[in-house]
């Protein structure tokens, strides 16, 4: 039997920030938190003109999003980034993640549901990334260790022949990425929750 070798998703994304050749194009973030958000930021901020999109339907307690999406909100008015950031706002429906998650509710961590979750927010990104003209979009959710990069990296793909655009690949836990989040919480002093947002993580 044949070792099939992993796909190296950062090789591929410096491939990408290579051929931009001085370009600074726009690019809409999806992201899930502030601590996520950070490092992807200040790494992404050299290439792009970045949308912060905040869609996370999956968060049950209206509460605790409104706490994600200030955070969000609070760090980049507070980061000194090289090339602008704005924030755009997404729907906030959780029944929306409820009637996806119908029948996936004792799934384990890691499993289908969360696939079907960040299939989910990746189809709003790219279909936002379409309306709006961004030529590239990507998602923070790869900077997690419980994050399944290989899942998240082929529903980019899908969703990129679905709207078109460009799907930016990445695993932005490498290069220390994760470890540099955790280093920027602590300077920005950020809200680190302790589950993915939805209920059934919680419990």
């Amino acid at each position: 039997m044949t070792n099939i070798p992993k796909p190296n998703f950062q090789k591929e994304l410096e491939k990408v920030l290579k051929k931009l050749e001085g370009q600074t194009p726009r690019l809409l973030l999806h992201a899930c938190c502030a601590p996520c958000s950070s490092y992807v930021l200040e790494y992404l901020s050299n290439y792009f003109k970045i949308t912060v999109f905040f869609y996370n339907p999956n968060i049950t307690d209206e509460g605790e999003y409104k706490k994600r999406v200030e955070e969000v909100k609070r760090l980049i008015a507070e980061m000194d980034l090289p090339n602008e950031v704005d924030v755009l706002e997404g729907r906030y429906e959780p029944e929306e993640f409820f009637e996806m998650a119908r029948g996936l509710e004792s799934e384990p961590e890691g499993g289908s549901r969360c696939y079907e979750c960040y299939k989910m927010r990746l189809k709003e990104a790219a279909f936002i990334a379409a309306k709006y003209k961004y030529p590239y979009f990507t998602t923070t959710l790869s900077i997690s260790p419980h994050k399944n990069a290989i899942w998240i990296n082929e529903l980019g793909k899908e969703m990129e022949e679905e709207y078109g655009g460009s799907f930016l690949p990445s695993d932005f836990k490498k290069k220390n990425g994760f470890k540099r989040s955790i280093e920027l919480s602590e300077e920005y002093h950020l809200y680190r929750q302790n589950f993915c947002g939805c209920v059934y993580s919680r419990n």
